[in-house]
């Protein structure tokens, strides 16, 4: 059987727990996208100028942002503060409802181990991109994924 680690708890973001939120703050909130951000358009363009066809809403473990089933391939843009990008400073300077943001942020990046297990037991390769590395080295990135698709190894 596979290794399972124990799955974190995230409390309930809400007033009966001690969490509460301003009007200004929700607003700010629900700006933020799960889909089609800068830089999955930008990774996406690239891809499809350099002749790469892929999918989106594939019905893999995860939901991954791109998916080449012909290269069994599954690419993530992962957000920094969402995904614990250089986690163990950055947990250091959450200042406001910290029992809330460690708790989930750590569960996300749980859940991401977990997503790239369920997707090589199925024979895919992940590749996990932080969306700063999109922005600032995309010819990196992408020469990546087409040193990966032309030789079928991880570069």
């Amino acid at each position: 059987m596979a290794y399972q680690e124990v799955k974190i708890k995230v409390p309930r973001f809400n007033e009966e727990s001690g969490f509460y939120t301003t009007t200004k703050r929700s607003k700010m909130m629900s700006k933020i996208r799960g889909k089609n951000t800068k830089p999955e358009m930008l990774f996406r363009k690239a891809l499809w100028k350099k002749g790469i066809r892929f999918r989106l809403n594939n019905k893999l473990p995860g939901n991954p942002d791109i998916s080449i089933k012909k290269y069994k391939l599954a690419i993530f843009i992962d957000g920094e503060f969402w995904h614990g990008y250089d986690w163990d400073e950055r947990k250091q300077t959450i200042k406001t409802n910290r029992e809330f943001w460690i708790p989930k942020i750590e569960r996300n990046m749980q859940r991401d181990r977990e997503v790239n297990r369920a997707l090589a037991e199925k024979g895919f390769t992940v590749f996990r991109f932080w969306s700063h590395e999109i922005k600032h080295e995309l010819k990196t990135c992408l020469n990546d994924v087409l040193i990966y698709i032309e030789t079928g190894r991880i570069w």
